[in-house]
């Protein structure tokens, strides 16, 4: 300690060092307000002992680094540390028992670090950076003093060729090995950060997804992770490619926005719907993958029955009607009357109106219903009336 003071006053007299130091913990001082517990400072390193530092956050107030918080922060960063020096700290408690303001380095690096990589997340930059580690599923990166992973998925094909075999220890080679890195999900309360090698190498990312759209089929499924979500869809990686799932194709129930049902770096099964290799476009679906409840609902319909419709909607074509729960069918313009008519209107029909109607057409690929109200007394479907009829009489009598 006794050392430093000298190292910080010069040689050939301590007044001087001492106005300097006193200058600078002034200008530090100057227009700030006493520290609250949860906020990040820059303070000014005014002592450093075996058992804690003594740092300077203004309003003439002074916190500690000590304990746990002391043994947290690395060796080499601390060993660098010097009296006068400015770091960051977070207060973790203004006031403890004893009075003391405790302070912590490794929070506040911590705390700002999350803020750069989620201002680089939204700018796509990229990081340059040395793999620090691994673990079965891939690699691990220091990414300003967040631990970042990499899958195995998102390594690069150089990268992933360079190491055999599938044991735990295959990526232990590649410690210390400089890697270009951008990040592709960050998650700061559960401290979760996804990087991608690949997404760092737009390159490698083209020739990667040329090869893929070469090899990929119409009508193959595959095991995919979500990398980015818009209004239109979500982009969901596949064997190193990206590929959209528009909207449409996320659910067969509606949805206003991909983020209601689906998040970045989420695992999904996908089903090629269309590719573009002139566009190196690839076309994917989620639901198509799920049944659909539409075929279920109207699984209890068939042609020529009979059923009640609420009329929704009228449009110049003709009016839809909802038969049942969200199922809904359209009586075209020519199946509302006998006579022509150029507007639902004519055949006075309002939204609201409920009436027998009948089902003439189902087309399941489609999802689509026709209706007709005038061949609801069509001798063309008696027969089935009639043994509509019976059928319904025989369940009364029955019950």
């Amino acid at each position: 300690m006794m050392e430093q003071n000298e190292a910080l006053m010069g040689h050939g007299g301590s007044e001087n060092g001492t106005e300097s130091m006193e200058n600078l913990m002034k200008e530090h001082d100057a227009g700030l307000e006493f520290p609250s517990q949860g906020e990040i400072r820059q303070g000014v390193i005014a002592s450093i002992s075996a058992n804690q530092i003594l740092v300077s956050v203004g309003a003439k107030s002074e916190g500690v680094i000590m304990g746990r918080e002391l043994e947290q922060i690395p060796a080499s960063e601390k060993d660098s540390f010097t009296v006068g020096q400015q770091i960051p700290v977070y207060v973790v408690n203004a006031e403890d028992s004893n009075g003391n303001m405790v302070l912590s380095y490794v929070r506040a690096r911590e705390s700002m670090g999350w803020e750069t990589v989620e201002k680089m997340q939204t700018e796509n930059a990229t990081f340059e950076g040395m793999i620090e580690g691994y673990n079965k599923g891939g690699l691990i990166v220091l990414v300003h003093g967040l631990r970042g992973f990499i899958p195995a998925s998102q390594i690069s094909m150089s990268r992933r060729n360079a190491v055999s075999g599938d044991t735990p220890d295959r990526w232990a080679k590649q410690i210390g090995e400089p890697i270009s890195v951008r990040i592709i999900e960050v998650d700061r309360e559960r401290r979760r950060l996804i990087l991608s090698e690949r997404a760092a190498n737009p390159e490698t990312r083209q020739s990667i997804k040329e090869r893929v759209i070469d090899e990929l089929q119409e009508g193959q499924t595959y095991s995919g992770r979500v990398t980015s979500i818009a209004e239109f869809g979500a982009f969901v990686n596949i064997n190193g490619a990206d590929g959209l799932v528009h909207l449409s194709e996320i659910s067969w129930e509606h949805i206003d926005h991909p983020n209601q049902v689906l998040t970045v770096g989420q695992e999904v099964k996908v089903k090629v719907i269309s590719v573009d290799k002139e566009k190196k476009r690839i076309g994917l679906s989620i639901r198509a993958l799920q049944s659909d409840p539409w075929q279920a609902k109207v699984s209890k319909f068939k042609v020529g029955q009979l059923v009640e419709g609420a009329i929704t909607r009228l449009t110049k074509f003709g009016a839809f009607a909802r038969i049942e729960g969200d199922i809904e069918g359209l009586i075209h313009i020519s199946e509302l009357s006998e006579n022509r008519i150029n507007h639902p209107k004519e055949a006075n029909i309002h939204e609201g109106d409920v009436l027998t109607l009948r089902v003439i057409r189902i087309d399941p690929d489609q999802r689509r219903i026709g209706l007709s109200l005038r061949k609801v007394d069509s001798g063309q479907f008696a027969e089935q009336d009639m043994k509509a009829l019976a059928a319904e009489l025989k369940d009364d009598d029955q019950e």
